[in-house]
């Protein structure tokens, strides 16, 4: 296996992004984005830091962003499991992106920009749901958005039939993962209604 690695030479195996790959960004929430935005509940979220790269599912009851204006966007950091990853790294290096999607749609909404972490209690209060409020916000400052080519969710019927048969359960893994130390059907057993509970 020999590596690419001239850009030039990677380049020429491709040719040149036809023209309305190039017209589709803008650097601003515009109206449509905007509607688009409001329908998108779920997002990987895609930070950089100094152990490496991150991808964090980001999802809610409702947007999974919310506009501040039309240059900045808000993500509450609801209960998850302490690790933090996504955190740290946008503390030490802010570059994010945002991939959002909307179930049944092949579109994939691109946005990229830097990010910083608060504790403002102005911000959190924005969000509160049943009398909770998220531990921190994230803070997006745009620097593009555009929609993505939808073939990926194409090839892979990313909407279409359930393919969970067989399916190694989240008990499995840990267990595979702790030498058996942990895991297994009690802990699939009890993590749906743990989960439930600590949502937000």
């Amino acid at each position: 296996m020999t590596p690419i690695t001239k850009v030039d030479d990677l380049k020429a195996l491709y040719g040149e992004p036809v023209s309305a790959a190039i017209k589709k960004v803008v650097y601003e929430i515009t109206p449509l984005v905007r509607t688009w935005l409001g329908k998108s509940r779920f997002c990987i979220l895609s930070t950089v830091g100094p152990e490496g790269t991150d991808g964090s599912p980001r999802g809610d009851q409702g947007p999974v962003v919310t506009e501040l204006d039309k240059h900045t966007l808000l993500m509450p950091d609801w209960r998850g499991n302490n690790r933090l990853d996504t955190l740290l790294n946008i503390v030490r290096d802010g570059r994010i992106s945002l991939a959002c999607l909307v179930p049944g749609s092949v579109t994939v909404l691109r946005i990229n920009g830097t990010a910083v972490v608060t504790a403002d209690q102005g911000l959190r209060d924005r969000f509160a749901h049943n009398g909770k409020t998220p531990t921190t916000v994230i803070v997006i400052s745009i620097a593009e958005i555009f929609t993505q080519c939808g073939r990926a969710p194409l090839r892979s019927d990313l909407w279409g039939a359930d393919q969970t048969e067989g399916l190694p359960t989240v008990g499995d893994l840990l267990a595979e993962a702790s030498n058996f130390e942990e895991g297994g059907k009690d802990y699939d057993a009890a993590w749906m209604a743990r989960a439930k509970e600590t949502l937000w």
